[in-house]
């Protein structure tokens, strides 16, 4: 077990009664790499420029039409509803295709995850990836195991940055809860929801981390475990 979970008994203790939700994309996993392939292949022969990586990452948290529309943005190109319709489309069945080609698990997440369950705590992903893209990612890369729920756009009343995305996720049996994610919607939906946001600052954000409010900012996912205890500790 790595030397970064071993924080004590009360924290053990804070664990076992805890329910903690986390944002699936630049949060669990880097998933960038094959957004961009997949938003490339499909806005090209619209006259859209290669989009790069690092501009893929600044756009990803708001799901696919909000990539294409983007996409279309940056190059002052007019976009239908019925074309960004036909192309979401077109992403989603073209990006499922080869869902993790070269999509990786960010360092520490599954070491972190196993630790998390091992006290009790009741692990969820909150994510505005589409339910069965996420699924479908999870169950690539073996980390459906770690999670009781998977809670994608369609399975709650509204997403993220809503409240009732970050409760559906959470459940309603705990005495402590959190919300750790990447980005704006993230920080937003757990302030709505009314528990406390750890932020990983190697993410997708559009803005800089430290400006999203979140109530912890952390740099490696090693330290998601000790930033929730503290903000538990504290009484958030």
């Amino acid at each position: 077990m790595s030397q970064s979970f071993k924080t004590g008994l009360p924290t053990v203790k804070l664990f076992a009664n805890a329910s903690i939700a986390f944002d699936l994309d630049g949060t669990l996993v880097d998933t960038a790499p094959d957004l961009v392939r997949a938003l490339n292949e499909v806005v090209g022969p619209h006259g859209i420029n290669e989009v790069n990586l690092d501009d893929v990452r600044a756009m990803v948290g708001r799901g696919s039409r909000h990539l294409i529309e983007r996409a279309f943005a940056r190059e002052r190109l007019p976009l239908t509803d019925s074309l960004t319709d036909e192309l979401v489309t077109a992403f989603i069945e073209t990006y499922r295709n080869d869902i993790a080609a070269r999509s990786t698990i960010f360092p520490g997440v599954v070491d972190t995850l196993d630790w998390m369950r091992s006290t009790g705590a009741t692990l969820s992903v909150c994510t505005n990836k589409p339910s069965v893209l996420s699924d479908m990612l999870l169950d690539t890369l073996d980390l459906t195991r770690f999670f009781d729920r998977v809670i994608g756009p369609e399975r709650t009343h509204a997403k993220k940055p809503a409240a009732d995305h970050v409760h559906s996720a959470l459940g309603d049996k705990y005495t402590v809860a959190g919300m750790v994610g990447d980005s704006a919607p993230d920080v937003d939906s757990a302030r709505a929801a009314g528990v406390p946001s750890v932020v990983l600052s190697y993410g997708y954000s559009e803005n800089p981390v430290s400006s999203l409010g979140a109530d912890r900012i952390v740099h490696a996912f090693s330290d998601v475990p000790k930033a929730l205890a503290n903000l538990w500790q504290a009484g958030r």
